[in-house]
């Protein structure tokens, strides 16, 4: 098997679209483990950076289980701070753990309102906690077509993004439709950027009831159609605002090169935009 080629994303013209389908964007930011921020007294110069934007602060316990070669597994408890825009159905949310922080949102309105926000965040943990590097950057889009577009899946995606959902041409065996039969269809690839940089991709159909991350993208009482692209380097770099930040707008536009070879204009137009 040939070893895999870089994607070669070209720059391309972003199309507004009114009724972006976007049910979450998730940026992280991983950093060597700095104890102090178990320490309600050192997250306050955090929390105060940020507090005008995401007043109503909260923590929670998150378990992480550590496997070693013929070892019980270890399972440790690190406390998370979550730093909401509202007390209840909050749209945008960081988080601030031990070695990581992370912005997300349920209510993206465009790239650079996003990227804005990540930079001040990344500006108050470097601000109060000087991290000596970026040991993993990550930024995440997914989007979730419902209703109507379900039925229109055809008309919306391209036909080697459907895989066997796609039935317009009967297969060299003699047989088609497939897709009709399969209530859950998911693929999964991850694709070489290069310079250390992939991303994970996810998309198919999503039975009623079900999801595959229930962290990142809650199940409908109804079917519904995932994109999901991940972005990611593992190589470390300088923890930086300027650094990230300039990182982070070279994921996005790599995503929505991405997305773009994905989705057809009749999905550009069915969520208003104008190809």
């Amino acid at each position: 098997m040939k070893d895999p080629h870089p994607l070669k994303p070209m720059p391309i013209t972003e199309v507004h679209l009114p009724r972006a389908p976007l049910a979450r964007v998730i940026a992280q930011v991983r950093f060597p483990p700095i104890l102090a921020i178990r320490t309600p007294d050192k997250v306050a110069s955090f929390q105060e950076a940020l507090r005008d934007t995401y007043p109503y602060l909260a923590q929670s316990q998150i378990s992480q289980i550590e496997l070693g070669a013929g070892q019980t597994p270890n399972i440790r408890e690190e406390r998370v701070w979550r730093l909401a825009d509202q007390e209840n159905a909050s749209q945008w949310r960081t988080s601030l753990g031990v070695e990581f922080v992370a912005l997300e949102t349920s209510s993206y309105e465009n790239r650079q309102d996003f990227l804005d926000r990540l930079q001040t965040v990344i500006g108050a943990v470097e601000e109060s906690f000087s991290p000596a590097n970026v040991r993993r950057l990550g930024l995440r889009y997914i989007a979730r077509m419902t209703g109507n577009a379900v039925e229109r899946i055809h008309d919306l995606l391209r036909p080697e993004i459907l895989g066997i959902a796609h039935t317009g041409e009967a297969s060299r065996y003699g047989t088609s439709g497939l897709g009709s039969s399969a209530h859950h269809l998911m693929t999964e690839a991850q694709f070489l950027v290069g310079n250390g940089r992939h991303i994970l991709g996810r998309w198919g159909q999503l039975h009623d009831n079900t999801t595959y991350d229930r962290a990142a993208i809650e199940p409908l009482e109804s079917p519904s159609w995932v994109l999901d692209l991940d972005m990611f380097t593992s190589e470390a770099f300088p923890f930086a605002g300027a650094r990230v930040s300039t990182t982070a707008r070279d994921f996005a536009e790599t995503l929505y090169w991405l997305f773009r070879q994905m989705v057809t204009d009749e999905f550009l137009k069915f969520y208003g935009g104008n190809p």
